[in-house]
């Protein structure tokens, strides 16, 4: 390692808070040769050691740390105890039989996330400098989990989301190692599913909602459910196993219904989980004028905004669909609530909401607030890890 990052005076405030990026607007020199993509030392502005990351010059996000140890050698045993360490942690708090394994820069492995589902790791490198170790990682992870007893029958990549191109890399998608059956049947909450690794959306299944989803089942006995934005099915069948009388599951997507569908069959819940593929802000006024309530009302959406410069109309969509969904529970009933942006905020979010409530003239009962699951840990300080909002209530009439 021959180069040195060094910062201007006053900079680096979001490292020196516990974060993990440096950003290229608070640099001021770099010294030595190095190519994009290298490990390179980061220095304060008087030479005091910040640690070590690796660079480039594509990215805005200029250096990613991996370590604050200027002396610790990133080799492979650095890696083996990073993965170790991951894998550690998702023993004590998480269900592992299907769960996120590293989830990049809170797991202090900046830029990669790796799924397991069942035997089968999907793996997504999203920087430079970590796309160099990536297969090195995967084998690490396949040794660690064989002592446990998991024996890893294939890895794919889904390494094809857009931000590569923002680190100067061409997405990337396909088997790392011996071709399988990419439809892969996990178990979660009790529920059966099969998870499209190489089309499902990002890397084929959102396990953060895992917890959140069980949270859900005890509402839903009995009850009338609509599902919304609801991919392949995940809350609409945790609703459905729980024992609700009727549910209804909607999502735009011909692809992700026709996966619910085969999903709810899976279940053997086929007769009482349906599914429609309708777009939601069109559904929702129709299900109005038509009188139709729910018992439970469900919000999942995508994430509306992925930049801080749309965040206003991503507030106008959530305060549409909340405003919508709240107008459909029935008084006493009850609404969850999401938002997968990290760009909206907790505070935002929470607003939003209780401005939806305020123009429907409804009250809202807090049960519960909760997060991603444990295995998308939340660092403090790297702001990045923490993205998802999800709110239960019982919607109350005004009286």
């Amino acid at each position: 390692m021959s180069a040195v990052v060094t910062l201007k005076k006053g900079e680096g405030r979001t490292i020196k808070a516990g974060g993990m990026w440096i950003f290229d607007n608070e640099i001021d020199s770099v010294m030595g040769n190095f190519e994009d993509g290298d490990i390179v030392l980061v220095h304060d502005f008087d030479g005091y050691p910040m640690g070590k990351g690796y660079i480039n010059r594509h990215s805005k996000i200029r250096v990613r740390l991996l370590t604050r140890k200027t002396d610790v050698e990133i080799d492979e045993e650095y890696f083996r105890m990073r993965l170790k360490n991951a894998w550690e942690y998702r023993k004590k708090t998480v269900d592992t039989s299907s769960c996120r394994i590293v989830f990049g820069e809170a797991d202090f492995l900046p830029g990669i996330v790796i799924d397991k589902f069942s035997d089968v790791l999907v793996v997504q490198s999203l920087a430079l400098g970590i796309d160099r170790y990536k297969e090195l990682l995967i084998n690490l992870l396949k040794d660690i989990l064989e002592e446990d007893g998991f024996r890893i029958r294939g890895v794919y990549e889904r390494s094809d989301a857009k931000v590569r191109r923002q680190e100067g890399m061409e997405l990337r998608k396909g088997f790392i190692g011996g071709e399988f059956d990419t439809d892969v049947e996990i178990v979660e909450n009790g529920v059966r599913y099969i998870v499209d690794v190489k089309d499902g959306q990002k890397t084929g299944f959102f396990l953060d909602q895992k917890f959140n989803r069980l949270a859900v089942q005890k509402l839903c006995k009995g009850a009338k459910v609509l599902d919304c934005f609801t991919h392949t099915g995940s809350f609409a069948l945790n609703a459905g196993i729980a024992g609700a009388a009727e549910v209804t599951g909607v999502d735009a997507s011909e692809l992700a219904v026709a996966q619910a569908r085969e999903n709810a069959e899976l279940n053997g819940l086929q007769d009482k989980v349906k599914f429609i593929c309708e777009d939601v802000f069109e559904l929702l006024p129709e299900l109005e004028k038509k009188g139709e309530k729910f018992d439970v009302v469900i919000l999942d959406p995508p994430a509306f905004t992925k930049s801080r410069n749309s965040i206003k109309n991503a507030a106008k969509g959530y305060r549409e669909i909340n405003l919508r969904a709240m107008k459909l529970v029935k008084d006493g009933g009850y609404l969850a609530t999401c938002s997968c942006s990290h760009f909206m905020s907790y505070e935002l979010f929470t607003k939003t909401i209780n401005q939806a409530a305020h123009n429907v003239h409804k009250r809202l009962r807090q049960v519960e607030f909760r997060t991603q699951a444990p295995d998308h840990p939340i660092l403090w300080a790297a702001d990045e890890s923490y993205y998802l909002k999800f709110y239960i209530f019982q919607v109350c009439g005004e009286m």
